[in-house]
């Protein structure tokens, strides 16, 4: 099995799916094989790495309702080594279309858990751009997930829905997912020119000490723009500053695997 990353925050706007893009992509451009599933129905990930809305014959939603199989609806992105399950309008009725259906809370688990028992899992990652709200998706991700990244934008407000999420957390790992931990919470939007964002930093890694990436990334223009132009922001433009944060921060989430694993 890859290393399965949530990509969550229960607060809209604060980085989940630009860090997804541009974390899978730095991961892929380090030599990683890296596989992104896109959860949220509004489907800017799958935009943001240029597969139109007219190519999503199979997504995620096939994986999720009809389960069908992983291999059958990824598809390459224009990075070697990158690839995405698009997302679908269709995905915002999954909750009540599954109903009381048999494990619905494990159908992205059990797609993800068969691909490897067939040896056709060839991923080293697997990023799951989740939702911003707690629902069947978002439950469906933390089932299949063995730790959530955390993108925490550099404002009050998101102090507070870090706290909720830690909830989430606790509450999935005592009920459907006991190997559930948080992998790391990245900094995001970060303005040096802003008090503000000095003062939350602080905040946040006083509470959570080494679970804070080292690595900040900061407001960027360039980063903002990519997606319009369907290309992650390392691809867009490689030498931004946003573009180099995230480079940094592959490479600080590769040392902490490698640590991890020669401490199991």
């Amino acid at each position: 099995m890859p290393r399965v990353l949530a990509v969550s925050n229960q607060k809209g706007g604060v980085g989940k799916t630009t860090t997804a893009i541009n974390l899978g992509t730095a991961l892929a451009a380090v030599g990683e094989t890296v596989l992104i599933i896109d959860m949220d129905p509004q489907g800017n990930a799958s935009t943001g790495l240029g597969v139109p809305r007219s190519a999503r014959t199979t997504t995620i939603y096939d994986v999720i309702v009809d389960q069908q199989p992983i291999g059958e609806c990824a598809v390459k992105t224009s990075v070697p080594g990158l690839y995405i399950i698009p997302s679908d309008p269709d995905l915002s009725g999954v909750e009540i279309e599954l109903g009381q259906a048999d494990r619905r809370s494990y159908r992205l688990r059990d797609a993800l858990e068969h691909q490897a028992q067939v040896g056709e899992l060839a991923y080293s990652y697997v990023l799951i751009d989740c939702p911003p709200s707690l629902n069947l998706l978002t439950i469906n991700a933390m089932s299949a997930a063995d730790a959530v990244l955390v993108p925490l934008q550099c404002e009050f407000f998101a102090l507070e829905g870090l706290s909720q999420l830690m909830r989430t957390i606790d509450l999935v790992k005592g009920s459907l997912n006991p190997r559930l931990e948080l992998q790391g919470i990245v900094l995001t939007m970060f303005d040096r020119r802003n008090a503000l964002s000095g003062h939350v930093a602080k905040d946040v890694r006083s509470h959570f000490g080494e679970k804070v990436y080292e690595t900040v990334i900061p407001r960027n223009v360039r980063v903002s723009e990519a997606p319009s132009f369907g290309k992650p922001a390392l691809i867009y433009d490689l030498k931004c500053t946003g573009s180099q944060a995230y480079l940094k921060l592959a490479r600080e989430v590769v040392q902490r695997e490698k640590v991890r694993r020669a401490a199991a």
